[in-house]
């Protein structure tokens, strides 16, 4: 008898394990499939994880597509139309607060210039157009946006005409961020910065000679390109400037005006026509030494 009491209680035991593990096997069961319902399985094409939002790469690059130098178009200065849009102020990014310029005439700045391109390639930029890094365009920090600026890329002295529709680099050692194409006008699409001068430009302005006939008449009819020294909003400032390089080279020295739309003025000092390189060189050093600043290359 009581070894068939213990049979029968042998006998519960294992059936009770068995009822167990059918529940945990049938609840996981259960588990999986739920899973399943909830986070339907990736498909090709699908962005990872980690690259979910609003761009979708995570790196940014140079284009895919190579990019044909023919069809990247100049800027035009046409006037302009802002709107709030891009230009509230003051702005806060990263924790750094940043202000937009009330005007950019007379802004000049040097620094490094870095690029962008297909991370960002057909996203709205910061005052709502889309962002084409096949076309000339520029973010910065504080230029009211749309704006027009002048880089040129002191390393090698290329400049164009660049138009401001974005802001950034929000990075303390870069000053500019230009587009794919820009950056490629500019010689440095290959490499990440380049040293640059970043000057506003007015659009509608026209060029007035503030200089003595002759002055006028060789620096216009010689040709080749110029030095320019600085630019001033005070006209005694250039003129002093002015004055300064006419005991330093034997080279014209004028004053290039800018008139803008609500007649003020900008003063531009400007050493050439200049063709030979070793005479920049020695120009620029001899500035540089007499604490006048860094002057770049322009055309005429």
């Amino acid at each position: 008898m009581a070894s068939q009491r213990a049979w029968r209680w042998r006998e519960g035991v294992v059936k009770t394990l068995n009822y167990k593990f059918i529940f945990l096997l049938a609840g996981s069961v259960l588990m999986v499939a739920c899973s399943s319902v909830s986070s339907p399985p990736q498909t090709a094409g699908t962005a990872p994880v980690a690259n979910a939002g609003r761009y979708s790469i995570s790196q940014d690059r140079a284009p895919s597509t190579p990019l044909d130098p023919s069809r990247i178009r100049d800027v035009e200065l046409l006037p302009l139309n802002r709107t709030m849009a891009g230009n509230r102020s003051p702005y806060t990014v990263n924790g750094k607060r940043y202000r937009v310029m009330a005007t950019e005439e007379g802004f000049q700045q040097t620094g490094l210039a870095s690029w962008y391109g297909e991370k960002f390639h057909g996203h709205l930029t910061s005052n709502g157009e889309i962002f084409d890094m096949y076309q000339v365009s520029a973010a910065h920090t504080g230029l009211p946006i749309p704006s027009y600026a002048r880089v040129t890329n002191l390393e090698n002295q290329r400049s164009i005409v660049v138009r401001v529709n974005d802001r950034g680099p929000f990075h303390n050692d870069r000053i500019i961020d230009l587009s794919y194409a820009a950056a490629y006008k500019l010689g440095f699409s290959d490499q990440g910065t380049a040293l640059v001068h970043v000057e506003s430009i007015i659009a509608g302005q026209q060029d007035v000679l503030l200089a003595d006939a002759s002055t006028a008449t060789a620096a216009a009819g010689a040709g080749g390109r110029y030095l320019q020294a600085g630019a001033f909003s005070d006209l005694r400032a250039a003129e002093r400037l002015s004055g300064r390089l006419r005991q330093m080279t034997t080279r014209p020295v004028f004053i290039r005006s800018v008139q803008a739309q609500n007649s003020q003025q900008l003063h531009r000092v400007r050493v050439g026509p200049i063709a030979d390189p070793q005479e920049i060189e020695r120009i620029t050093d001899m500035m540089i030494a007499a604490d006048l600043g860094q002057p770049y290359m322009v055309d005429e």
